[in-house]
């Protein structure tokens, strides 16, 4: 009889209690945390924005910006070394990334080259002593010179630019009034921005892509901008417009004497009497001594206020400007001039942000989730115990409580990485309950085996333990695989689904060798039994002497038809793809009185000539789902459609939902979304074979592209949505049906070892039987599991867990029906397993004649 020694189960129960405290500091106020030891971590797990509502939103640096920049500084530093060596010169033109300028006179073409050296020298970059050369020149015999910014320069620009942006996002979040947000960098040259809570998410949107770049300069005026359009003008100049509509051109010179980097404080007022918006601002010493300067010299002439390269103000000065502060009228409303205020205070962005995918959540919709969420989670809980107390009785009752501590555990992991809950994370949950008695039902039913053969109770538990160890193993890394590939290919919400899906996988496999032993060894020490219970009801199917194999080339065949059939629609008819693969804008609306009308919607929406529109009615009346289709003129337009909508339906609807995704993000999810079902194909094919053979690990990713095809096929069919979300669930399908595939395949390569002899399609049935309680138990469970997430888990997550419901149906056949047929196909013999690692076990039992272990 085997025991756990004291230290090992004090061990166990500090783990059980530092879970405890952690999960509990999800229910606790910062007061009440506050007095937890300083040792243990305060993390708490975080509610996404589909759970407590706010927006996340997806900005993409604008090359073009940097790629100007880089240029027009360029010029600027030949313009200048060039005079610097008295070298005359003619034709100084930039245009993209390519400058010109021929040098007047041919004894100066080398003190020209000689002068610009600096600008064509390499700088370092990396981190492993790599350089840059960040402008090539080339020399004609002419002597023209050109100069060619980069790829290398760019990129590093582009770098640059989101590493400086990021400070000027967080301020301007903070600065309005958002408390509970978070910026990071994505990749080389995007910024996420999550802010939590009720977001006024268009004004959120305007603030943050602004430049929001102030200049103070003076007009040319030498002629007026219209005649400058005419004809040419001064190179020392350059032809600007208003920010009126419509536009104003305006001559403007090319030097700034005051920036937005010389203002000390800038503040938006409103004239009591005239309702007259201004901007107040006050200025650094450098600025207001420029600023004096300036004024002092160019008395009744006018200065140019630029914002972001537009003329925000054209005043005339009537006396010099002394103090450096004054008042700027400007042509905003109220909101606009303290939104502009809020900019300049914050510092300018080095380059425009463009949103790329906008995902936004009301605070009543997040809150309808929740409840949904943690309802389905109860009845999914409920079900499944008590399936388990049906089936097992006593030991039943040891399973849902390791369920609960598995449970406890996944919270107190996810506080402690401080994860996001999303609503696709809770439906991770939901499914870890239907999935993770499969650990408890493997182990019993090995000690029911063990118990059958005549062994003495104590030790067919030991040895059930001992045995179903690398099964369960084997069985959840490839739920694992999947989840970790889902995680680097989903958005924010389907990475909240992975990582519970994974801290499920981890604490089930836990729990079920450590607590779940650790009770069932009590109870022996405890009660002594001598059998296994009598009211464990699982040997009904211990009879069961089912020829599967007789009826596979009935059910390949069929297999077959359909898979054949569903590429074919899937080839000519297509998915309903979502935003999320096609681009364009998906809006859930909520009528402020009486009922949705989709009729009207669509007339109204149609009117602003942004494509097609579908709006059809939800469940409840007073609900409608917009599809807007991709505007096909880039990032921008998406935005500028979906800020039409808001302005249409903005007085009669709320807006619960809206998802916007341009051209660039929905392409990269599409090739995320194609090399992540690839790449956990491959990875899981080449754990199979290394713990099994090649025939194993090419049946179960038959098996597995079996259940990806039908599943496609239940999209065609029935017309589904297919988004990010249908990843998932196709992945999870997968790792689920791999998991069956890797049980019932662990049972093959036992009885391989055993009865070398054995003709295969009757070892293929006899393993398949003896595993038959397990695999209709566990898919019992999650597909109760998944039932209540479809029943409760609200519209959102209801297409997930219909799909999941089918890949779970689709995976527990092919794991019987295509799985292991394809062995017979490869003509397995029991030789492949020769140089098995888990090769030496124990021969059966002379008292039992079955090949059940």
């Amino acid at each position: 009889m085997f025991r756990f020694s004291r230290l090992k189960t004090v061990l166990i129960w500090i783990v059980v209690l530092v879970a405890v405290l952690l999960a509990a500091s999800n229910l606790l106020s910062e007061k009440q945390l506050s007095l937890f030891p300083s040792w243990l971590p305060h993390n708490r797990i975080a509610l996404g924005p589909d759970l407590q509502g706010g927006s996340h939103l997806l900005f993409k640096v604008e090359r073009a910006d940097v790629v100007k920049e880089r240029l027009e500084s360029t010029v600027g530093d030949i313009r200048a070394r060039l005079r610097k060596a008295n070298i005359r010169y003619t034709g100084l033109t930039g245009n993209d990334r390519t400058v010109t300028v021929k040098i007047t006179d041919a004894g100066q073409v080398q003190a020209a080259t000689d002068a610009l050296k600096e600008l064509t020298s390499a700088t370092a970059s990396g981190l492993f002593g790599g350089s840059t050369q960040n402008v090539i020149l080339q020399q004609a015999d002419d002597g023209q010179l050109t100069l060619q910014i980069s790829d290398a320069s760019i990129a590093s620009g582009i770098a640059a630019a989101q590493e400086q942006s990021l400070e000027v996002v967080r301020k301007r979040v903070a600065a309005l009034g958002a408390s509970d947000f978070a910026v990071r960098p994505i990749g080389s040259d995007r910024i996420d921005v999550q802010v939590l809570g009720s977001v006024d998410v268009e004004r959120l949107k305007n603030i943050l892509s602004e430049p929001a770049k102030l200049s103070v300069r003076m007009l040319d005026e030498s002629m007026s901008g219209q005649d400058a359009l005419s004809g040419r003008w001064p190179a020392t100049s350059e032809v600007l417009y208003s920010l009126d509509d419509p536009p104003v051109p305006y001559l403007v010179d090319r030097t700034d004497f005051v920036t937005g980097k010389n203002i000390v404080d800038v503040q938006s007022s409103v004239d009591a009497e005239t309702q007259a918006v201004s901007i107040s601002y006050k200025l650094d010493a450098a600025g207001t001594e420029r600023l004096a300067q300036m004024t002092r010299q160019n008395i009744g002439r006018h200065l140019a206020i630029l914002f972001d390269d537009q003329v925000m103000a054209a005043p005339l000065i009537s006396a010099p400007i002394l103090g450096g502060s004054g008042s700027i009228p400007v042509s905003f409303t109220e909101e606009g001039a303290q939104d502009l205020a809020l900019m300049l205070r914050t510092g300018a962005l080095p380059a425009t942000l463009t949103t790329v995918e906008e995902r936004s959540i009301s605070p009543a919709l997040g809150l309808e989730s929740t409840r949904a969420g943690l309802l389905s989670a109860a009845v999914a809980a409920l079900l499944v115990v008590g399936l388990m107390f049906a089936f097992y009785r006593g030991l039943g009752v040891i399973a849902a409580l390791s369920l609960v501590l598995n449970l406890v555990l996944i919270f107190a992991v996810l506080s402690l990485i401080g994860a996001t809950l999303t609503l696709p994370g809770i439906a991770g949950i939901v499914l870890t309950i239907g999935m993770a008695v499969d650990a408890n039902v493997l182990i019993y039913e090995r000690i029911r085996e063990e118990a059958k053969t005549g062994r003495p109770f104590s030790e067919a538990v030991e040895s059930g333990f001992s045995r179903a160890f690398m099964t369960i193993f084997d069985a959840n890394v490839t739920i694992f695989i999947a989840s970790v590939i889902l995680y680097y290919l989903g958005n924010e919400a389907v990475r909240g689904f992975a990582v519970t899906l994974a801290a499920g996988i981890l604490t089930t496999v836990f729990t079920a060798f450590t607590l779940t032993r650790w009770i069932v060894v009590t109870w022996l020490h405890r009660r002594h039994p001598r059998h296994l219970p009598k009211d464990v009801h699982t040997g009904i199917f211990d009879r069961a002497n089912i020829r599967f194999m007789g009826i596979r080339r009935y059910t390949f065949t069929v297999s077959a038809a359909l898979s054949i059939a569903a590429m074919l629609a899937f080839a000519m008819l297509g998915t309903n793809l979502g935003v999320d693969f096609a681009g364009g804008s998906l809006v859930e609306v909520k009528a402020k009185q009486g009922a949705a009308d989709p009729a009207d919607i669509r007339a109204r929406l149609g009117d602003l000539n942004i494509g097609d529109i579908d709006a059809d009615r939800l469940g409840d009346a007073s609900l409608a789902v917009i599809r807007i289709q991709a505007q096909g003129g880039g990032e921008n337009a998406e935005q500028s459609a979906m800020t039409l909508v808001r302005d249409e339906l903005g007085d009669d609807y709320d807006f619960r939902r809206v998802e916007v995704v341009g051209p660039a993000v929905s392409w990269e999810l599409t090739r995320a979304a194609t090399l992540g079902v690839l790449a956990s194909l491959a990875v899981i094919l080449v754990y199979i074979w290394m713990r099994f053979a090649w025939q194993f690990a090419v049946g179960a990713v038959i098996a597995a592209l079996h259940d990806i095809i039908l599943t496609l096929g239940l999209f065609v069919v029935t017309g589904m949505e297919f988004n990010v979300t249908s990843i998932a669930a196709i992945l999870t399908v997968v790792g689920y049906s791999l998991n069956d595939t890797v049980v019932v395949y662990d049972r093959m390569r036992e009885n391989l070892k055993r009865y070398r002899k054995m003709p295969l399609p009757i070892l293929i049935d006899a393993s398949i039987n003896q595993t038959l309680s397990r695999t209709v138990l566990t898919a019992a469970t999650t597909l109760l599991a998944l039932a209540a997430l479809c029943l409760f888990g609200g519209e959102i997550i209801r297409p997930f867990a219909f799909v999941m419901l089918f890949g779970v149906a689709v995976g527990t056949f092919s794991s019987i029906y295509i799985a292991a047929p394809v062995l017979i196909v490869f003509k397995l013999r029991p030789d492949v397993l020769d140089n098995d690692p888990d090769k030496k076990v124990t021969e059966p039992d002379a008292r039992s004649g079955n090949p059940a272990v």
